[in-house]
């Protein structure tokens, strides 16, 4: 499971789409709806928030966005809504190595987006995140 801290518009088709549905099973786990997944690092960022539902909701509704802008066909109705806008924080190294990991998959599987992304020096987080100071958040699985 990849929920990406950068923003989704780095993402190649194939990539919006597995991270629409990655989104939505955590979804359905911060909903207590599924038995897997339940201790998933990539899904504690979101359990620590005072209203985990809110967060993991505003997260699909951009990755939502950035689909309609590329023509996909994605279900609006499967985010629920939120009631206030939060902010998580994300540290530098994290951003900075999840976009060298999204280099080596988009070198294989898209090189237009790869060329984009490489020429980027400095990538913007999904809206949901607050860039601060550190390395590789420790959820992280290296």
């Amino acid at each position: 499971m990849r929920i990406w801290s950068l923003h989704p518009q780095y993402l190649d088709s194939k990539g919006l789409v597995a991270l629409w549905r990655e989104a939505l099973l955590a979804k359905h786990v911060l909903e207590g709806k599924t038995k897997g997944y339940r201790n998933h690092p990539q899904i504690d960022r979101f359990k620590k928030a005072i209203n985990p539902l809110d967060c993991i909701n505003q997260y699909l509704t951009v990755v939502y966005s950035e689909s309609v802008k590329r023509g996909f066909n994605f279900e609006r109705e499967k985010i629920g809504s939120y009631s206030n806008s939060t902010i998580l924080t994300v540290t530098r190294g994290q951003l900075d190595y999840e976009r060298h990991h999204l280099l080596n998959k988009l070198k294989i599987r898209d090189k237009i987006k790869y060329n984009e992304l490489l020429n980027i020096s400095d990538i913007i987080p999904h809206p949901l995140f607050k860039v601060v100071k550190g390395d590789i958040e420790e959820w992280e699985k290296l």
